[in-house]
C-alpha cells in the first residue's frame, strides 16, 4: 500500500490546512486503491498548537475525514500536539511520537469546547478519568505517559525508522482484512455484543469472496509469503 502524506506546517493550524487534509482524505476514499494515509509535521515544528482561523469560518472537520478513510491512517507526532491538533491524532488509528511529543486538550480552560471529536475519541482513548483532567485542568501528557495511557502506541527515537518499520508491516499485509478490521472495531464499539459479533460475521462473509482471501490461502498452503491485490 503506497503511503499518502500529509504533512502540517507546524505551529497552529490554518484553515488552507484543514481544507487540504480533509480533501486529501476525500480524494483517497474515492479512489478505493489501497493506500495509507500518515499525518505528520516539518521536522523541528510542534505538530499543531491549536487553530489559527475566526472561530466564525466555516472550515470543515479534517477528523472526521480521516475517520471515513477506509485503509490505515497513521499520525506521527513531534512537539506539541494541542487541542484541534489532538483531535486530529485521535482520529488516526495508529499514533507514533517521539521524546518531544506532549499532548493536550485544555479547551475548555479557555473557554472553548473541543469541536472535532475530541470530547469523545479522547475518552475513548484514555478512559474518562484522564481524559476529564486533560479538559478540565490543562493537564498536558509527555510521550512516555501517553504510550503508558494508550494515548500513543509507540514513542521512538527515531520517528523515521519507526514510520518505515511500521508500513512495511502493513504493506505486506492485506489491505481488504484491514479495511474490514477497521469496520469491525469502529462500527462495533458502538453496538451491543451480540450486534457487534453479527457485524464480524457479515464482514467475513465478505472477505471469504475476496481475491485476497484467496491468495492468503493459497499462500498458506504454498508456504509462500501472500502476494495482495486489495481485491
Amino acid at each position: 500500500m503506497a503511503p499518502i502524506t500529509i504533512t502540517l506546517p507546524g505551529g497552529a493550524l490554518a484553515a488552507a490546512d484543514a481544507r487540504r487534509l480533509v480533501t486529501t482524505c476525500v480524494e483517497t476514499r474515492e479512489r478505493r486503491e489501497p493506500a495509507v494515509v500518515v499525518v505528520a509535521n516539518e521536522p523541528g515544528t510542534d505538530f499543531c498548537t491549536g487553530a489559527d482561523f475566526d472561530p466564525t469560518d466555516v472550515v470543515p472537520d479534517p477528523a472526521a475525514a480521516l475517520a471515513t478513510v477506509r485503509g490505515p491512517t497513521v499520525c506521527v507526532v513531534s512537539g506539541a500536539c494541542a487541542s484541534v491538533g489532538l483531535e486530529i491524532a485521535l482520529a488516526c488509528d495508529i499514533r507514533l511520537c517521539d521524546g518531544s511529543a506532549r499532548f493536550s486538550m485544555s479547551d475548555p480552560v479557555a473557554g472553548r469546547l473541543p469541536a472535532w471529536g475530541g470530547t469523545q475519541r479522547l475518552g475513548r482513548a484514555v478512559g474518562v478519568g484522564r481524559a476529564t483532567a486533560m479538559l478540565l485542568l490543562g493537564v498536558e501528557v509527555p510521550a512516555a505517559d501517553a504510550v503508558a495511557w494508550g494515548l500513543v502506541h509507540q514513542a521512538a527515537d527515531d520517528l523515521d525508522a519507526a514510520l518505515a518499520d511500521l508500513l512495511a508491516r502493513l504493506d505486506a499485509a492485506a489491505p481488504l482484512a484491514l479495511e474490514f478490521a477497521k469496520e469491525a472495531v469502529h462500527r462495533g464499539a458502538e453496538l451491543g455484543l451480540a450486534d457487534g459479533l453479527r457485524l464480524e460475521g457479515d464482514l467475513n462473509h465478505q472477505l471469504a469472496a475476496t481475491d485476497d482471501r484467496a491468495e492468503g490461502l493459497a499462500a498458506f498452503f504454498d508456504k509462500r509469503p501472500p502476494d495482495f491485490s486489495g481485491r
